[in-house]
Formats: structure tokens, sequence, C-alpha cells
């Protein structure tokens, strides 16, 4: 099952195509939902491999110092703590990150002069070097979980250079990108030692229920979008709709597809999400304006019975 929180951006990112599309053809869209949805899957899989191919670069470079026979190289003593990371480590072994490695032929090893740069840069900073500088002779796993943390928000997170290469990759991932990297964050906190090599990751495989949760968001939003604007409207006060942003309009549309259509999707989780993406894709203080209209709407379908759901008081 892939994570709600993909199906629901890459709904967001279909609906926004199909209203620039002047055919409008929702069976086709359908089909690119789905297809984009695996696609950002890979991606995701695609960043964890790139923590795995900058570990093995380190394991590179100190080998080839051990041939070299400088036994007081002040990098061999730097790299063979860091290539002592326990999470990384665990990562490389991860059961479900070496099968997608397996079958993936578009792998880092393709790309070892930007690995190689994005070690250099790494090797560089003051995270790598407080970190092989104040590591005791025992890593501690959460220590080991939190340098790589500060390491992807500080060079993969955003990174022009790596955004290019994934471009060239696949058309889809620049505009995954930005949220795909807090699943990698998330998976990053959410790793446990003691799962070893079978700690879980996000599933890429696309199931019935996927589909099926897909398909009610991106069917009744479209379907029913007069309907779901005259609610907009209802609460919208002074505000003319046709002035909303086109984005804000698409993401309430498609929250209230959920709202209604999900009955086991507590109204608190709906609009917290669809806040999410505002934040990330429309104007800066739209998120303020879709989570008031939200919860308003939210209020007024349960008044009118359009939905058997309690309402969290703590919404603002």
């Amino acid at each position: 099952m892939i994570n709600r929180e993909l199906i629901r951006l890459k709904v967001l990112q279909i609906a926004y195509a199909f209203y620039q599309n002047d055919e409008r053809n929702v069976a086709s869209s359908e089909k690119e939902l789905f297809f984009s949805m695996s696609k950002a899957h890979d991606l995701y899989m695609k960043l964890l491999a790139l923590i795995v191919a900058l570990h093995k670069d380190a394991y590179r470079r100190l080998e080839i110092l051990k041939k070299s026979r400088i036994t007081s190289n002040k990098s061999m003593s730097e790299l063979e703590r860091f290539t002592g990371n326990l999470f990384a480590k665990q990562l490389e072994e991860n059961v479900q990150l070496c099968s997608f490695l397996e079958n993936e032929s578009n792998r880092w090893d393709n790309d070892a002069e930007f690995v190689m740069h994005l070690f250099n840069m790494i090797s560089e900073s003051e995270v790598y070097q407080k970190y092989v500088f104040y590591l005791k002779n025992e890593h501690d796993y959460r220590e080991d979980k939190e340098v790589w943390r500060k390491l992807y928000k500080l060079f993969i997170e955003r990174n022009e250079n790596l955004d290019a290469i994934l471009e060239e990759k696949c058309l889809y991932w620049n505009d995954d990108k930005e949220i795909v990297d807090t699943f990698v964050l998330k998976t990053i906190k959410r790793f446990s030692q003691i799962h070893g090599a079978d700690q879980p990751l996000i599933a890429g495989t696309i199931d019935d229920d996927d589909k099926e949760f897909a398909q009610i968001l991106f069917r009744n939003a479209v379907k029913n979008e007069e309907e779901y604007k005259g609610y907009m409207s209802e609460v919208s006060q002074n505000w003319d709709l046709s002035r909303l942003a086109f984005m804000d309009t698409i993401i309430m549309q498609i929250a209230i597809a959920e709202m209604i259509n999900c009955p086991n999707v507590p109204l608190s989780v709906t609009i917290d999400m669809y806040v999410e993406l505002a934040k990330l894709y429309s104007t800066d203080k739209s998120w303020m304006f879709v989570n008031g209209m939200l919860d308003q709407i939210a209020r007024n379908l349960i008044d009118k019975r359009k939905i058997l759901k309690v309402m969290n008081n703590n919404n603002n």
C-alpha cells in the first residue's frame, strides 16, 4: 500500500493538469494518476539509495587510503568513523531497497562524479567534522541517524545539481521531490535498529485500496466541481471564488471529496493534509485561508447531514 499523503499529492497534480487540458478525459487522467504514483515511489527509493551511494563512496576513499599505507592520515581516521555509521549500514542492507536496486537501471553508479562531488561537500561541512571528531569508540544509533538527517537536509533536500540530474531521469520527479524529501526524512526518523535489514520502508505496490482511494478523490473532485464550489461559496463570506488562487480551489475540491466519500478518515486528518499541500503548492498565505475554509465547510456538511463525522474542536 502506498503512503496516502503521496496519493493526495498525485491526485492534486493530476487534477490541476486535468483542468489545464481542453479535452478533460477522466479515464486517461486516471491512467496517468496511477503511473505517476509509481514514479513518485521510485524517487523515494532513489533518494534513499543516494545515502547508500554516499556511504559507499566513503568506503571507496577509505580503501584507497589503506592501500597507500599512510597510517597517520587524518582523513583515514575520519573515514573509518564515518563508514561505521550504523544507520547507513542498516539502510545499505535493507531488503526492500536492495530488491529495488536489483531491478533499477539508473543506479547512482552512473552518476559517480556527482556522488563524489557531493561527498566532498559533506566531508567539508561542520556537521560532518563535528560527527567524526566527537564520535566515541562505540557508535550511538540515534546519533548516527541524526547526522544523516542533518546531512540530508543540508545537502540533498535543496540541491540544484541533484534536481537537474533527477529531471533528466524522470519528468515527474522535480514536481514530486519536495514532498518526497519529507517522506525520506520521516523514514530516517522511524528507522529502528531492532528491525535490522527488515526495517519497513514505504511500500511501492499500488494495491486495490490505493486505486480506490485515488479514484474516489479524483472522480468526485472533478465530477462534483459545481456542488463543491457551492459549499465553498456558502462559507466564503465576501470572497469572490473567481478571485481565489486556482490551486486553492482544486485543493479544497479534493478535500471536500475526501470529507464526504471517505467515512473512515477523520476530518482533522483531511484538513491537516490539504493545509500542508496548500503550504507546499499555493501562495504564501493560502494555507491559512484553506484551513479556515475547510474547517467551516466541514461544520456545514455536518449540519447538512452530508457527512456523519465528529468535528474536532481543536481545529482552527
